[in-house]
């Protein structure tokens, strides 16, 4: 076919690998949809999303819509003619009208192995849940959560060790490539999309501050995977001193039986907690206000064995 219009819709640095991918590609969109700035930073100052930043240096057209189910951003997308609008991590909902705009409909970029972890955050679920592999996913959208027809996949394994952060940046280029291998199969229909067994599916929720709180009643191999779930956002946290702690590493280990929440060793290596089964062994924290620094430092000039937290 000719050279497809396409219409992009995303916002943080995961859709801007596909982004960036679909340039280098050759392949320019018409228009970018992404969300409206936001405060961030301790001066809440307004930030441009990494995806609107990247295509106005490209001379892109860029949309920033609250909502998509005006009449007017419907009449402007419409205006556009776009053959195909590709999502990824755009942060707003399609809602049916705009769905129906692009002549091929909108293809979504998405970080799990569909059914497995619909949702806002399936790269911080699929860590929390001890998953051995994830993947990505490109996908045709219908009106439900995730749950329309897949086109093709690919698998990564989870390595143990690996947070969020590291996950999600694999996840992204990963996207990004397949993405451009076969966006001209799925214009060219040389592949076709397939259903989903919405009997195995998963879901994954927008992460809230309180989910990475630290519950020394569970068990430490569930913990280890929540500090890794939640570096870099939110964080994984304690409360020490009337203090907010947060922990960016940490890992399962044995010590001897204790009472759960209690700090049974503090050295070089690392400060050790019982949990409600097993240990976990904190490595790297930061207090509120302060840069991150190893446990080792954390408690330096400070007794702490047997407090409990």
């Amino acid at each position: 076919m000719k050279s497809p219009r396409i219409v992009f819709a995303g916002t943080p640095e995961f859709a801007l690998a596909s982004l960036r991918a679909l340039l280098e590609s050759g392949v320019v969109p018409v228009a970018v949809l992404t969300q409206p700035d936001r405060p961030a930073g301790r001066g809440k100052r307004l930030r441009a999303s990494p995806v609107k930043e990247y295509a106005l240096a490209q001379g892109i057209k860029v949309l920033q819509p609250e909502s998509l189910r005006g009449a007017d951003i419907v009449a402007e997308l419409t205006a556009l003619r776009a053959d195909l609008m590709i999502v990824a991590a755009y942060g707003l909902l399609l809602p049916q009208a705009v769905l129906d705009i692009p002549k091929m409909g909108c293809l979504n970029v998405h970080a799990s192995l569909l059914p497995r972890w619909r949702g806002a955050a399936p790269i911080q679920a699929a860590i929390l849940a001890g998953d051995e592999e994830t993947g990505v996913c490109l996908m045709s959208m219908t009106a439900g959560l995730d749950c329309g027809p897949v086109f093709v996949s690919e698998t990564l394994s989870i390595d143990a060790e690996e947070n969020a952060g590291m996950l999600h940046d694999r996840l992204a280029a990963a996207g990004g490539t397949l993405l451009v291998e076969y966006l001209a199969d799925i214009l060219d229909a040389r592949i076709s999309a397939a259903q989903q067994n919405d009997a195995a599916a998963t879901y994954a929720h927008k992460i809230k501050t309180s989910d990475a709180s630290i519950d020394w009643q569970r068990p430490a191999t569930e913990l280890a995977r929540l500090v890794r779930a939640f570096n870099p956002v939110p964080g994984a946290y304690f409360m020490f001193d009337n203090d907010r702690v947060k922990c960016w590493q940490a890992v399962e280990t044995a010590a001897d039986a204790a009472p759960a929440g209690t700090i049974v060793a503090a050295d070089a290596a690392g400060i050790v907690v019982a949990c409600g089964q097993g240990a976990l062994r904190l490595l790297e924290l930061q207090r509120a206000g302060k840069r991150p620094v190893s446990a080792a430092q954390f408690v330096s000039n400070i007794d702490i064995v047997g407090r409990q937290l």
